[in-house]
């Protein structure tokens, strides 16, 4: 009996803080539930080479480099269909597409439709494959942000359109050259996004009825990096990093904290800086890379180091991943998978082995792998642009692939070469994974 009771104790003290291991986790919004690039489901495949996946299912899919998302049993992909127009994928130039944008809804079990939405949608963007903007999911509706600007709030049951705003139209924002980005931030009742215009880069909105709650900051070029919450000195502060600098403001009312120059090239800031203990790290394109020391919730903070050409690592649409003293990310310039000593800045190692396929052209830039780390067993799951999965073990002292296995064909092009550019989502054991082909469920469970 008091065995019973203390165990009941237990468990509703671990419901309080909410710490209970979750049955199927889910990875609703970009970078997963608390947006950390952390895989903490226990139970997982820890060597394809003993273990095959297998592919549960297999579901049709159109252009998009939106991830899909995972809440509750069901998946949700954003894709675009296309009607006319050529993807030429010119680095600078942009092409015309005419067609839809369109957001289905999945059982996650069986991958059969529930519903979809999609609206007509004209696109005049370099590289135009579809949306960028994962879906994020929260109490009973899905956002999704557009390439063009269109931000829309469904019903998760039925796929009813609740509210939508034209970024365009309402802030006369005129569409980033290679299209909107920033993954939309949900934060308690706002849903807070990159928007662009006078006055307008960050505007908050109420997540339910869509009324705008706040807007600030102004900027040539509104960046690409999504919306992100730290917390620092007690405060929260929501990071908006624009092509200029890099922002700190309040997040219920939008009021400026602090603000760092950090300009990247082309206004090109995209990975969202990531924070340990009392510092912040950035970088971006240009060779645009620093360690940030942040002060009061209201100074500026100080750099303690900026990147050289050859120290440092140069992020952009892979958000690195900092594990105690050692940033592991993509470097931009190398398209390699690289260890940077955090307090210094000095390079340890790095490799292009999961970033590029082996017959990649002599001085490939961009070489992409989406790095993801599973806590239960300290290793990580990347996904490289070749559309391999793969196991690795990574230290300070070299690069260690345990294992890898061949997803999907990439079915897009970047810089001449083959690639496939939209991050799986984790989650019920299992992984989430696209192209502009196809979306499928791999089985990741272990024995």
């Amino acid at each position: 009996m008091n065995r019973h009771r203390n165990y009941s104790f237990i468990v509703v003290m671990l419901l309080a803080l909410n710490v209970l291991p979750t049955i199927a986790a889910n990875w609703p919004t970009w970078l997963g539930e608390r947006m950390d690039s952390t895989w903490r489901e226990t139970g997982i495949n820890e060597n394809f080479a003993t273990q095959h996946p297998t592919i549960l299912w297999r579901v049709p899919a159109d252009l998009g480099y939106a991830s899909p998302a995972v809440a509750d049993g069901k998946v949700y992909l954003f894709d675009y269909v296309r009607e006319s127009g050529e993807v030429t994928n010119a680095p600078t130039g942009k092409d015309k597409l005419t067609g839809q944008e369109r957001v289905r809804c999945m059982n996650a079990e069986t991958g059969e439709i529930i519903w979809s939405y999609a609206y007509d949608q004209s696109y005049f963007l370099s590289y135009p494959s579809g949306p960028r903007c994962m879906p994020s999911v929260a109490d009973g509706r899905v956002y999704t942000l557009g390439a063009e600007g269109k931000l829309s709030c469904l019903s998760v049951e039925k796929g009813g359109l609740l509210w939508q705003k034209d970024f365009k139209e309402m802030y006369g924002a005129e569409t980033p050259l290679w299209g909107h980005a920033a993954h939309p931030l949900l934060y308690g009742r706002l849903v807070i996004c990159v928007v662009g215009g006078e006055g307008s880069v960050a505007v908050a909105f109420d997540k339910n009825t869509g009324e705008e709650k706040w807007r600030a900051l102004s900027a040539a070029e509104p960046g690409y990096c999504p919306p992100s919450i730290i917390e620092h000195a007690g405060v929260k502060q929501l990071l908006i990093w624009h092509g200029e600098a890099l922002n700190a403001l309040s997040p219920l009312t939008g009021d400026v904290l602090w603000s760092l120059g950090l300009k990247p090239s082309f206004g090109m800031a995209i990975m969202p800086p990531r924070k340990v203990g009392d510092v912040l790290f950035a970088s971006g394109i240009g060779k645009i890379g620093a360690l940030i020391q942040l002060g009061s919730p209201t100074t500026d903070p100080k750099f303690v180091w900026k990147s050289t050409p050859k120290t440092g690592v140069y992020c952009a649409n892979s958000t690195p991943f900092i594990l105690g003293d050692t940033i592991y990310g993509c470097d931009i310039d190398t398209s390699s998978f690289m260890a940077v000593d955090l307090s210094s800045a000095e390079r340890l190692w790095s490799s292009t082995k999961p970033t590029l396929a082996a017959d990649a052209p002599a001085g490939a830039r961009h070489g992409t792998a989406f790095i993801t780390y599973h806590e239960p067993s300290g290793r990580f799951f990347l996904f490289s642009e070749t559309g391999d999965l793969i196991i690795a073990e990574p230290s300070r002292q070299a690069y260690k692939e345990i294992s890898r296995w061949h997803a999907l064909d990439p079915s897009n092009t970047a810089f001449g070469r083959p690639v496939v550019w939209s991050a799986p989502a984790y989650a019920m054991k299992s992984a989430f994974i696209r192209n502009d082909k196809e979306l499928i469920r791999v089985d990741l469970s272990g024995n």
